[in-house]
């Protein structure tokens, strides 16, 4: 494994960013922004390098460090995070995993955060069927351990046309199945942390492969897949 790591100076940067959130001073510090931004992409395709041992990308992304404030009273023009994402391969393997960098705020995340209207509806309809499998993948102790509980948005109600009263109406109504884990500075900026995210990563396969069976099948356990 190549042992790209973050460094302080991207904290340090961070958080000057977030004092002075303004595109007159970081066109000042631009430069300084481009190497912490090359050292971060740096990361992110070691990072790649190692999932890909183990699981099928597609591709790998670095967020853009600009803001779109057209929809938001949030009118600060950059990120105070850098962040990363990485894709499975085509439709048949689904799920992503993600990275965020902040200074007191770092994470990973995996799982389903904004799925399509009919991917989201197959979900709903396997666990109305049976959602014992899916609950033992996320019980999994090796996973809960890493990864804690199911998060993500939720209806406060039953979805239309499902039963409001199903015993497992805590996962129907869910708009994301989401998992996340948090870090320290300290651990960000171990030498350690590139392995410790990605053998985090590696523990969610079964997770995966169980959704992406979900999501290229019918209820029936046929293939929709061309």
């Amino acid at each position: 494994m190549k042992n790209e790591v973050i460094s302080k100076n991207t904290f340090d940067f961070l958080n000057k960013l977030k004092e002075n959130n303004t595109r007159e001073w970081f066109l000042e510090h631009k430069d300084e922004f481009k190497v912490e931004e090359k050292s971060f992409k740096d990361f992110i395709l070691a990072l790649l390098e190692e999932l890909n041992l183990y699981d099928d990308i597609e591709k790998s992304k670095v967020f853009r460090i600009y803001r779109d404030v057209r929809f938001s009273k949030n009118k600060t023009p950059y990120k105070t995070h850098l962040s990363g994402s990485f894709t499975r391969a085509g439709a048949r393997l689904r799920g992503g995993y993600y990275v965020h960098i902040e200074s007191g705020s770092s994470f990973i995340a995996i799982g389903f955060w904004d799925p399509n209207k009919e991917d989201l509806f197959r979900i709903r309809k396997e666990l109305e069927l049976d959602a014992s499998e899916f609950r033992e993948a996320i019980s999994n102790k090796e996973f809960k351990a890493i990864w804690g509980e199911l998060e993500g948005d939720e209806l406060k109600r039953a979805p239309k046309g499902f039963d409001v009263e199903h015993k497992d109406i805590d996962l129907i109504r869910k708009k994301q199945y989401i998992f996340t884990r948090k870090f320290t500075d300290k651990e960000v900026l171990s030498p350690n942390f590139l392995s410790t995210v990605n053998k985090s990563f590696a523990t969610v396969r079964p997770f995966f492969d169980l959704m992406s069976d979900v999501l290229t099948t019918n209820l029936n356990g046929e293939s929709t897949l061309d």
